[in-house]
């Protein structure tokens, strides 16, 4: 059996080689008629000793040619294209590097060193196109700079102008037009003191009633009855009547605002609280000119007073207490509190009616930017955003819900925003009034 395996296997190499012999031999015939026929040459050989039964050979085929579409040209320019990319994309590189660190050399300089006259070429060493283009993006950016550092010259320009125009200094010159003003009173009432017997004024000063400054004035003038009195804080300006509390607390209080019935409405316009309202005898706000002029006049101290409708009464007094003029909106200036009420009017830093200006439902002056809390809570006051205090709030006869808009002292006892019936605290009795700080009963 093996014997006849070893002759099919001899005869299939034969047969092989045969065939190859014969292609070789057509291969010469058609060479000899001119014809162009390749052959592939085949080689036969052993690959080393037999193991085994079978010896391996191996066949060496020579290269071979293979024909493409031409589509596959295209890869060959698409490669170069890449390259060519490449090597743009190394060179903006390049570039960039070059334009941070030349960016980095001139921070120390005023960019207005880098603007261009017009005409003026700048010249690079490698006369790049790629460089060029950074270049005039570098111009514009530094021109830009430029136009904006100008525009914050001028801004801090009118900064300092306005500064120049603050409310402090329009103070300065407020009290300087005062000072020059008291210094021709002085003059005035000198020369009135020369006057003889003969003169005129004297002879007819018993028809003259003589008007003091305040209350404290009338009460040191032996005036101890609360009641109506008229005054002139400034002599620039008109008299004008108030009301003169001579009992409570050693007396010569000039009242300001009083609450005590709900006879008088305030919730009123800018004119009104401007000029004054209500009844000097029961329910009244003084008029933010007059209390302007009362508290220019001298150093004057506050005192409030409040009593509910439990009977309980509390009290707050500041030392300092003034109202500028129309002009400033009558901005409040109050301070260093004493007292048992609480000091609602410094309430925190959120809510601090000190360095306010005035609002009322028809003007807004205060600090909260969604609305007119004037208008909210129906009153005029030395709104925040909004407050911890108003007294100047609707007067209601007992406790209350819903919106805060009655008179309220942020620091009163058992106030919340948290009270379970949801009621709101009411007050029965309110006063403001002031007296000079070196007021000695």
């Amino acid at each position: 059996m093996k014997q006849f395996i070893y002759l099919v296997s001899f005869g299939t190499v034969l047969f092989v080689f045969t065939d190859v012999a014969a292609a070789a031999d057509n291969t010469s015939v058609d060479k000899k008629e001119g014809k162009v026929t390749e052959a592939c040459p085949i080689k036969l050989k052993t690959s080393g000793e037999c193991d085994g039964e079978d010896c391996p050979y191996q066949i060496n085929l020579p290269p071979l040619t293979i024909q493409l579409p031409k589509q596959f040209r295209l890869l060959e320019k698409t490669l170069k294209e890449v390259q060519n990319l490449k090597e743009i994309v190394n060179q903006l590189k390049k570039s960039c590097q070059d334009c941070k660190l030349q960016a980095d050399d001139n921070q120390e300089r005023d960019p207005r060193d880098d603007i261009l006259e017009p005409g003026t070429e700048v010249q690079r060493d490698n006369g790049n196109k790629q460089d060029n283009r950074v270049n005039e993006l570098q111009t514009k950016v530094n021109k830009l700079s430029t136009s904006l550092k100008n525009a914050k010259n001028q801004i801090q320009l009118l900064q300092g102008r306005l500064e120049k125009m603050s409310l402090i200094n329009m103070n300065n010159v407020e009290n300087y037009v005062d000072g020059k003003v008291a210094n021709l009173t002085y003059v005035l009432n000198t020369l009135d003191d020369k006057c003889s017997s003969k003169c005129p004024a004297t002879e007819a000063s018993s028809a003259i009633q003589i008007m003091q400054r305040d209350c404290a004035d009338y009460y040191m003038a032996g005036r101890r009855k609360s009641g109506i009195y008229r005054v002139i804080p400034d002599p620039k300006n008109s008299s004008f009547e108030v009301f003169c509390d001579m009992e409570s607390m050693g007396g010569g209080w000039t009242v300001l605002q009083r609450r005590q019935d709900g006879s008088t409405s305030f919730n009123r316009t800018w004119k009104d609280y401007k000029n004054g309202f209500g009844n000097l005898s029961r329910e009244f706000w003084l008029g933010n000119d007059k209390i302007h002029l009362l508290t220019k006049s001298q150093d004057m101290q506050l005192r409030v007073e409040l009593e509910d409708f439990n009977g309980i009464r509390e009290y707050a007094k500041y030392e300092q207490f003034y109202v500028a003029n129309e002009y400033l909106n009558y901005r409040l200036s109050v301070t260093s509190y004493s007292g048992t009420a609480g000091d609602a009017l410094h309430y925190n830093k959120h809510y601090n009616h000190d360095q306010k200006f005035f609002t009322t439902p028809d003007k807004d002056n205060d600090k909260y930017p969604s609305g007119n809390c004037g208008a909210y809570y129906s009153s005029g006051w030395w709104f925040d955003a909004c407050f911890s205090a108003n007294l100047n709030g609707k007067y209601y006869h007992k406790k209350y819900k819903g919106v805060r808009n009655g008179i309220f002292w942020g620091t009163w006892h058992d106030v919340s925003d948290n009270i379970p019936d949801g009621y709101r605290q009411a007050f029965k009795k309110v006063k403001m009034m002031i007296r000079p700080n070196n007021f000695v009963p």
